[in-house]
């Protein structure tokens, strides 16, 4: 009954959002108000009533050019795979020189994968850019059947190869579990797919490193307990109606928790920037919380096996993890360049946790290893805004042009 108690709340308060609007609106159009006046301290306070809402669909990347060179080239989005669970999705640029092409393999986790634009508009600079655009769990029908842990790596190899021979891959955050299994297992079986380097960005290789207040929350509770408490059975009214999905706003939920305080100062400092009429400075306020209060749903295959495996058992981390039935080696890459990346402030996937692939790829020659710490960012700025842009991009972009 959790998704349908959310479903009935949210109904309730369409009409009151669609009211705020109206009222926003009618406010700034028709009344005569400049910045500090009463008139627009209401507006405000109606136009913040009025975003109080989540999203279930996935916002546009809205990348329509990138600058390259001295020159700003147009970029076109398409779909290069269409699969049940995830698109593989293609930023084409008309550009004179060939430049290597990068998978981002974006996370899996409650938000879509458009929380990624700025490090794929950064990656766009210099290399031709593929990202993983997973579905939203409630949008699919229940005979696409299920998906967990191991069809995920099964998507990142078949992205893969749909791309070719001597791509790369980046992994943000999650995946970067499925990311190394991926490339341990098609580098065993000698797939001309293999990428010629990984990186992997504040990742869970091993979370039993300094462990997090996330990584403890989740082993301090047992499967039973996720099963029966988070878990829900998706309305009828959409397409995956009764499939069981650990839902967005739960997710998004236990992320507000834990900065809750930020939230409600930057909420505060947007009513502040609307009533002072101080757009530009709104704008940037809400168009991050446009974002991040879009959801989606993981099939409770998924979730449940993350748990289990990735926090629980740390199988990659202990040796213990199989896929389809055979052990995982990631001793077996040995011509994948590795990079990890770590946030000094990072209180997702603290410091180890990814880093603790290079003790895993044990046969890798030692210039084909690299780690990055960047010392003053949390778990976001690791992938997203000026450090990103300023001091991590340089680093992984030469990873992959000494490989390519």
């Amino acid at each position: 009954m959790l998704y349908q108690t959310y479903q009935l709340q949210d109904d309730f308060l369409t009409p009151i959002r669609d009211f705020a609007n109206f009222m926003t609106g009618g406010l700034y159009r028709h009344i005569p108000a400049p910045p500090g006046s009463p008139i627009r301290g209401f507006a405000a306070a109606w136009e913040l009533i009025s975003r109080y809402r989540l999203t279930h669909e996935r916002p546009e990347f809205g990348i329509t050019s990138v600058r390259v060179g001295n020159r700003d080239v147009p970029v076109t989005e398409e779909v290069a795979l269409d699969l049940p669970f995830g698109k593989l999705l293609k930023f084409s640029k008309d550009v004179d020189t060939r430049q290597p092409r990068v998978l981002v393999v974006a996370p899996l986790s409650g938000h879509f994968a458009t929380l990624l634009r700025g490090t794929v508009k950064t990656l766009l600079q210099d290399h031709e850019v593929y990202i993983t655009d997973w579905t939203n769990a409630r949008d699919v029908p229940l005979d696409a059947g299920d998906f967990g842990v191991e069809d995920y790596v099964d998507y990142l190899i078949r992205f893969l190869e749909e791309i070719g021979p001597g791509a790369h891959i980046l992994a943000v955050c999650q995946p970067c579990v499925q990311a190394l299994v991926a490339v341990a297992v098609m580098s065993e079986e000698k797939n001309p797919a293999t990428p010629h380097s990984m990186t992997l960005m504040a990742g869970p290789i091993d979370p039993r490193e300094s462990p997090t207040e996330v990584n403890e929350f989740a082993v301090s509770k047992s499967l039973d307990w996720f099963e029966t408490s988070v878990i829900s059975r998706v309305p009828a009214r959409f397409a995956g109606g009764g499939r069981g999905v650990y839902p967005g706003f739960l997710q998004l939920s236990a992320f507000v928790a834990m900065n809750i305080d930020r939230h409600s100062s930057a909420h505060r400092k947007l009513y502040d920037h609307l009533a002072a009429g101080e757009t530009e400075e709104a704008e940037k306020i809400k168009t991050f919380y446009d974002e991040y209060f879009a959801v989606l749903d993981m099939t409770e295959e998924f979730y449940i096996e993350t748990i289990d495996r990735i926090f629980h058992k740390a199988e990659l981390a202990t040796g213990d993890f199989t896929y389809r039935g055979k052990k995982v080696d990631p001793g077996a890459i040995r011509h994948t360049a590795l990079l990890t990346v770590e946030g000094g402030r990072d209180d997702i996937c603290a410091l180890g946790q990814t880093s603790a692939a290079h003790d895993l790829c044990n046969t890798l020659r030692p210039h084909l290893k690299r780690h990055h710490l960047q010392a003053n960012v949390g778990h976001y700025g690791v992938f997203n805004g000026k450090r990103w842009e300023r001091e991590i991009y340089p680093v992984v972009r030469n990873m992959i042009l000494a490989t390519d």
